[in-house]
């Protein structure tokens, strides 16, 4: 009984060690997010933003699963996990030899509970993201089957013709993409601007944009009220979109792509489709006409550098010492 009361008072007040990684998941997961939602370089070059907004998450995954294995795992003694994951890994937990002198087997039992309560985070998340990209297809496919029966392929266009007096523009990602457009978006734009807006679409599905957009919305709905999932579920969303504006700017004007994405401001979309319009349309529309100034090189790289260093030191911690497990 003694035993158990000391034992569980290790785990309830951590240690030095804990304090490393819960630093890092309150930097990535709580101060970072808010800056860089404030952050005025972040619409200015949304492809690095998006990157920085991935980092934070897996550096926000690695400290909590570091957490977990420093609170379980006992805490006399310390090993090199590299050297334990060897054993496991490459010798299939049969060797026994200096690394595991009794192999697996003579692993303590809070040992497993500890690997397993590290492991647990990344899983669940990724349970997560495969029931959002599996549901997101299932509208996808769905919607694909209506299009077959009311729409029209019009291969000049490479886009399926959707005959809707309101304009609308939109793609459906996925394994078998398409973009959609309406006869009414037909009918009010010209042929610059409805190419504008078509390369806005096919920006989309060439970088993949619904497998991050899927990932930030498992990732919100799994850490509900933390600020780094509240404001990636929103902000990653927008940054793409910026993103597939500066494409599409690559092959038209900035006066036609401002204009298409007015005039398609108010269409409707389908759950899972990226649409050209939408609430984010007015705040793009400024972004594309009003000139901006080259953003702080020097703050971008402190903050990039920030980022990458937060998710690169639960690595770095996890791979020196991880207290409690003695293979010497």
């Amino acid at each position: 009984m003694i035993e158990l009361l000391g034992y569980a008072s290790r785990l309830l007040v951590p240690g030095h060690h804990v304090l490393p990684p819960l630093t890092i998941a309150l930097v990535a997961g709580v101060l970072l997010p808010r800056a860089l939602a404030r952050s005025h370089w972040a619409h200015r070059v949304p492809r690095l933003a998006v990157t920085v907004w991935i980092l934070l998450g897996l550096s926000f995954i690695a400290s909590v699963s570091l957490t977990a294995l420093q609170l379980l795992l006992p805490t006399a003694g310390s090993h090199h996990l590299s050297r334990f994951t060897e054993a496991c890994v490459v010798t299939g937990g049969a060797h026994s030899g200096p690394l595991l002198p009794n192999g697996l087997a003579g692993v303590d039992t809070r040992v497993w509970v500890a690997l397993f309560a590290a492991g647990a985070v990344p899983a669940v998340l990724a349970v997560a993201l495969v029931r959002e990209l599996l549901g997101a297809r299932r509208l996808r496919v769905r919607h694909a089957e209506v299009l077959r029966l009311v729409g029209s392929r019009r291969p000049e266009l490479g886009a399926t013709v959707l005959d809707h007096d309101t304009p609308a523009v939109y793609c459906l990602p996925g394994r078998a993409p398409q973009v959609v457009v309406s006869s009414g978006a037909l009918q009010v734009l010209t042929r610059q601007q409805v190419t504008a807006v078509l390369e806005h679409e096919r920006a989309h599905i060439a970088g993949r944009h619904h497998l991050l957009v899927a990932a930030a919305g498992a990732f919100g709905a799994l850490f509900r009220g933390l600020p780094l999932a509240r404001l990636a579920r929103t902000e990653v969303p927008l940054l793409l979109e910026m993103a597939a504006d500066d494409r599409a700017l690559r092959r038209c004007s900035r006066d036609a792509l401002a204009t298409a994405l007015y005039a398609v401001a108010s269409g409707q979309a389908p759950n899972a489709a990226f649409a050209a319009g939408g609430p984010s349309a007015v705040l793009r529309m400024r972004r594309i006409l009003t000139p901006h100034a080259v953003c702080s090189p020097t703050l971008r790289t402190v903050f990039v550098a920030l980022t990458a260093a937060a998710a690169l030191t639960p690595l770095v911690l996890a791979c020196c010492s991880v207290p409690g497990i003695t293979i010497d």
